[in-house]
């Protein structure tokens, strides 16, 4: 009777892991912005409409800034910069509170015209240099056409160097502490893309922790098992003199460091909101 009294127990407490494990995974929608796309030109399908809501959802959980991006038509006769200042403004955006983190991708339709912007910690982890970068690489994209492509870039690119750390020197230019000519050392397990920042693998991972622990109680419960590998071994004998691992191997990855060309761009909206920024055409 005992004995089923602590199986309760440990089921209790795996239900209660597994529990507290999909409370974890349910934090992934952003507690203030609900929207990421605004198609007003219509350049996406609803697919790929919904495909960015998503890629924007669960991006801005790693770095908790909100990802936007807007299609125009036109500008309703204002500058491309003061339409998103405005937008700012008047729609209060940001991941978990009005007017927080967020980075904007706007292109008018009409003047070809494109402009990304960055606000609170996007303002200094996207300074104006790193924008023209992200800018610049997206442009070909957007000039064939390809705008979903270029969407997603802009958040996946605007998500990495949200994660590395800035230089905090006191120059305007800003710049990155991170690796030298922005090498990327795969080897290390921080990359948020690795799997085991997967809510898919973390849910396995919980389930076969709790069956672990069911059966090592189980196992315990008839009795402890005291014979091992080293009981029937004379080591005066054994021929195995010597073990060691050996690091054989490294992957890195080598990409493009933006340069520090003060292009500027940024500004401060009319609700006092300052930011950085690049222009461009397309």
């Amino acid at each position: 009777m005992r004995k089923w009294i602590k199986y309760s127990i440990l089921a209790c407490l795996s239900f209660l892991l597994l529990f507290t494990a999909v409370g974890h995974f349910a934090k992934a929608e952003s507690s203030n912005q609900k929207q990421f796309i605004y198609d007003e030109a219509q350049l996406l399908t609803e697919e790929e409409r919904s495909d960015l809501e998503r890629e924007a959802s669960e991006l801005g959980e790693e770095t908790e800034t909100a990802y936007l991006v807007l299609t125009l038509t036109d500008t309703d006769g204002k500058d491309i910069i003061q339409y998103v200042e405005d937008f700012y403004d008047e729609n209060a955006p940001g991941y978990d509170q009005p007017f927080g983190n967020t980075a904007i991708l706007a292109i008018d339709m009409e003047e070809r015209e494109i402009y990304l912007a960055g606000f609170k910690k996007a303002e200094e982890y996207l300074d104006d240099s790193i924008l023209d970068y992200i800018r610049e690489d997206i442009t070909p994209d957007l000039s064939d056409g390809n705008y979903y492509q270029a969407f997603s870039t802009f958040m996946q690119e605007s998500h990495d160097y949200l994660l590395d750390e800035p230089m905090n020197d006191g120059n305007s230019g800003g710049g990155y502490t991170g690796h030298s000519d922005y090498y990327v050392d795969q080897s290390d397990n921080s990359n948020p893309q690795n799997i085991f920042f997967n809510w898919i693998f973390q849910l396995i991972v919980a389930v076969v922790l709790a069956g672990i622990i069911v059966s090592i109680m189980v196992f315990q419960s008839g009795g402890r098992v005291t014979v091992n590998g080293n009981t029937y071994m004379d080591n005066n004998k054994s021929k195995i003199l010597n073990r060691y691992d050996r690091f054989t191997h490294r992957t890195v990855t080598k990409q493009r460091k933006p340069q520090n060309n003060n292009s500027g761009g940024g500004g401060v909206s009319g609700g006092g909101h300052s930011h950085s920024g690049s222009r461009g055409s397309f």
